[in-house]
């Protein structure tokens, strides 16, 4: 079970005590470094400048958001920052929802599958290499059709350090997944359950099943979001955890669509995901948080003493996660190196 740090979303500004962290995690063997983006700060820029301190750990996108960026501007920065950390970069990718899609992008947000296909496609042909790029799919056409009809096809003037840069692909439902398993090079799910395992590995086989899948089970790598939380008070441990979940569950996508919601409810928790969604939505936070209950926070964390989460790593190391991604200030990320070393 491999560890890596995840410098989480900003909120109002850049979070402090980042670099140190990322510094501690580099110095204690971790195998990457994460960076989010949502509708603020971007992920590529703070990778770029926290990154540059390391000198081992890999750097990856957690996630670029598809919408957000044309695949061959997304392959550009791949390229870049590859080049740039010396062949350490992970492409993590993601759809997003509608409300960031549509909202915040305006851009389209139906057939999030389909569209993901041709974004990744365009990406590897960039990388590739082999010539000037052309696509002719349902959403992405390059050269661009309209316009003054002056578009050629180009290959990136760049060559690539490596032209497999890995791509993760962020899923939580299980055509999503399973799509992952065909078509890129890891998953990156949040609010992963052991409790879930099976449901995730039927999903993950049918898309290693598929004609042409990109890679194996013993070659695919699973890097999933896992808060740990350690605390002798199991009830002080969920409390740390609640608000992430509440704001999720109830806040974030449309009360019609919100995926995040649906992981929880497949675990059993469909009507404290119905609680918590009203709470939230009638702005209603605190209520909110206080209708994740404990046994929600220990199926998608390891919380409580350090004796009970090392006891209960063992259900994690079984399930199909290759990497624990995880957060903190440098203590805590010794304390989590020292509980799962």
């Amino acid at each position: 079970m491999k560890l890596g740090y995840t410098t989480g979303y900003w909120s109002s500004g850049p979070p402090a005590g980042v670099a140190e962290a990322i510094a501690e995690a580099d110095r204690l063997g971790f195998d990457s470094v994460w960076a989010a983006e949502a509708y603020g700060s971007d992920c590529l820029t703070p990778l770029a400048w926290w990154g540059a301190g390391t000198s081992r750990v890999r750097l990856g996108t957690n996630i670029m958001q598809i919408s957000a960026r044309t695949p061959t501007a997304a392959a550009m920065a791949a390229l870049t920052l590859d080049h740039l950390s010396g062949g350490r970069f992970i492409l993590g990718l993601g759809a997003s929802g509608p409300q960031v899609v549509e909202g915040w992008y305006g851009q389209p947000y139906p057939r999030p599958l389909a569209r993901t296909r041709e974004y990744i496609d365009i990406i590897r042909a960039v990388l590739a290499r082999s010539g000037p790029v052309e696509y002719d799919g349902d959403f992405y056409q390059l050269p661009h059709p309209g316009g003054t009809g002056l578009g050629k096809p180009l290959k990136s003037t760049v060559h690539p350090l490596r032209t497999d840069i890995p791509i993760f692909l962020a899923a939580e439902g299980p055509k999503n997944v399973a799509l992952a398993a065909e078509i890129a090079d890891g998953w990156l799910p949040l609010f992963f359950s052991p409790k879930a395992d099976g449901f995730y590995r039927a999903a993950l086989a049918e898309g290693f099943a598929r004609p042409g899948s990109r890679r194996g089970p013993d070659e695919f790598e699973i890097a999933a979001t896992v808060p740990i939380v350690v605390d002798d008070d199991v009830e002080r441990a969920a409390d740390r955890i609640r608000p992430f979940v509440a704001l999720y569950v109830g806040g974030m996508g449309a009360k019609s669509a919100n995926f995040h919601r649906d992981v929880i409810a497949r675990l059993g928790y469909e009507r404290e995901c119905d609680l918590i969604t009203e709470a939230y939505l009638a702005g209603n936070k605190q209520e909110a948080i206080a209708a994740v209950p404990t046994a929600l926070v220990e199926d998608i964390a390891l919380i409580g003493s350090a004796a009970k989460i090392k006891d209960e790593l063992q259900r994690w190391r079984e399930s199909v996660i290759t990497t624990l991604l995880v957060s903190g200030g440098p203590r805590q990320l010794r304390q989590i190196a020292e509980l799962v070393g």
